[in-house]
């Protein structure tokens, strides 16, 4: 069952004025179409237990899929009491370093990417040349409410360091056999971040693909760039959630600004939401085509975003510096940002005894080195500082 939005929508289609009709019908008509695409179910599993191939042939035909209910409703309840305690800790506005308790906030004394804020409702990114000049076009910006604060957070970086909730979900034995049928069994980290999208203030983030490095690759295909997983502690919505145009990860860079022109709107026509529930986890290919509005409806999203790469991806390769600074990935570089996943196992085997716990190839006679503790939490501080960004 998905949860009755129509309310947002109204809301919504009201921002956009003239538009405000059009806006109404995209988005019925998007959440329609999106919910009659085969690639949603739970995780399932062939004979050899692996990812079933009905599976993995809708994740590369349509570039997404949805695994429903991959999520416990325990383990959903972790990750939001975590989130909780997080948003406690956040500094009382931008810059500051006090949270409302008067506690030094999360991230400060970091020299990694911590927590980033924007105007509420806004697209910081859309049309200027940050992170490479990858956003396009600027979407539109509807005017927030009167009393709203004058910059709201919208991501948390390297939050395996602050959340061990959010470092156990990384290990999700049957997440991770995904990575390993897509990438194979030695791949590797990306980054990861909670994506921020509170109700009524959070900021749009403009169409774009993901990926900077491999476009002009002779070995370039549609898995070069990776995939993030995003785990729904709330749910998503045509309102608040990412929209995706389906197989546009086959190819290549695609011309944004032209597809805005030639659709004469900021509404790309084929483009879908990726509607969720709480619990369900989204895996979406890096070279998709997607972005997100900003958030005028009445449902806020959280999602945890996890991705991982070939390792033939990144092996001695110099990086996009987009998440971290740029740097060559040798392959000592790879193993010590790969030590979270050993991390991440231990700590999703202590609080799941009875769960099997994946098996990472690359640490297979090592993991008693890598042993979760509060204290190895408290080492992790900064480790997004080698993310693989390319």
């Amino acid at each position: 069952m998905i949860q009755d939005i129509s309310k947002s929508i109204e809301a919504c289609a009201a921002y956009y004025g003239d538009d405000a009709e059009a806006v109404r019908q995209y988005l019925t008509q998007g959440q329609a179409r999106a919910l009659a695409l085969p690639n949603r179910g739970p995780l399932r599993f062939g004979q050899d237990g692996g990812i079933h191939n009905d599976i993995l042939d809708a994740y590369s035909e349509f570039g997404f899929y949805i695994f429903q209910g991959a999520l416990s409703a325990e383990e959903v309840n972790d990750l939001e009491t975590d989130l909780e305690a997080l948003r406690e800790n956040f500094p009382i506005h931008m810059d500051a370093a006090l949270d409302a308790q008067g506690r030094t906030a999360l991230g400060v004394g970091n020299k990694a990417m911590v927590l980033q804020w924007a105007k509420p409702l806004s697209d910081p990114l859309g049309g200027t040349l940050a992170a490479n000049g990858r956003h396009q076009v600027k979407l539109f910006e509807p005017t927030p409410k009167a009393d709203s604060p004058a910059a709201t957070p919208v991501y948390l970086a390297g939050m395996l360091q602050y959340s061990p909730a959010c470092l156990r979900t990384y290990a999700h034995p049957g997440l991770l056999k995904m990575a390993e049928a897509v990438n194979g069994p030695d791949f590797a980290p990306f980054h990861e971040g909670l994506f921020i999208k509170d109700a009524g203030l959070g900021a749009a983030v403009s169409w774009h693909q993901d990926g900077d490095t491999h476009w002009d690759s002779p070995d370039f295909d549609q898995d070069i760039h990776g995939f993030n997983f995003m785990g729904q502690i709330f749910g998503s919505t045509a309102v608040n959630g990412v929209w995706v145009l389906p197989g546009s990860h086959k190819n290549g860079r695609a011309d944004i600004v032209k597809m805005v022109a030639e659709a004469g709107t900021e509404r790309l026509p084929d483009a879908v939401p990726i509607v969720c529930n709480p619990g369900d986890v989204v895996i979406n290919n890096r070279q998709l085509v997607h972005g997100s509005f900003a958030n005028t409806g009445f449902e806020t999203r959280v999602s945890v975003n996890f991705g991982f790469h070939r390792r033939s991806s990144v092996l001695d390769v110099h990086g996009a510096g987009i998440h971290a600074d740029a740097a060559t990935f040798d392959a000592n570089f790879i193993a010590q940002r790969s030590r979270l996943i050993g991390f991440a196992i231990s700590a999703r085997q202590q609080r799941y005894p009875n769960e099997m716990p994946y098996s990472y190839a690359p640490f297979a006679d090592a993991m008693d080195k890598m042993q979760w503790s509060e204290a190895s939490q408290a080492s992790f501080r900064d480790y997004n500082l080698n993310d693989l960004s390319i």
